[in-house]
Order: C-alpha cells, then structure tokens, then sequence
C-alpha cells in the first residue's frame, strides 16, 4: 500500500510591497466612467490595469 504524504495547504499572500491602498487608488480611476464619452474609457480601463498590475504583482514579488 503507497505510504500517505500530507496536503500542503495553498500559498498564502505577502503583503503588498507597494503603497497601502494601491488596488483600492486604481478602482477609484474608474469612478465617473458614466459621465465620460465612452471614446474616454478606454485610456481610463488602461491606466486602471497598468496600477492593478503593479500592485497585484507586487503580492509575489513577480
């Protein structure tokens, strides 16, 4: 009978290495989107994933 190894329980996140409140700065360039033309929307799309990127990136130090 094959011996039985543990589980290992999932990874879990480090801090953000980035400023505090770096996800919550890039969601709030979001805000207004309904008042803009939507020709606007996608440079303020864009520049929301460039900030979550480098902050969700800087979870695993990637």
């Amino acid at each position: 009978m094959p011996e039985e190894r543990p589980v290992p329980a999932p990874p879990v996140p480090g801090p953000l290495s980035g400023s505090p409140g770096a996800i919550e700065s890039a969601l709030r360039g979001l805000d207004g989107l309904a008042e803009l033309e939507v020709s606007e929307h996608v440079a303020r799309f864009d520049a929301a994933h460039a900030a979550l990127t480098d902050a969700l990136s800087s979870i695993d130090k990637v």
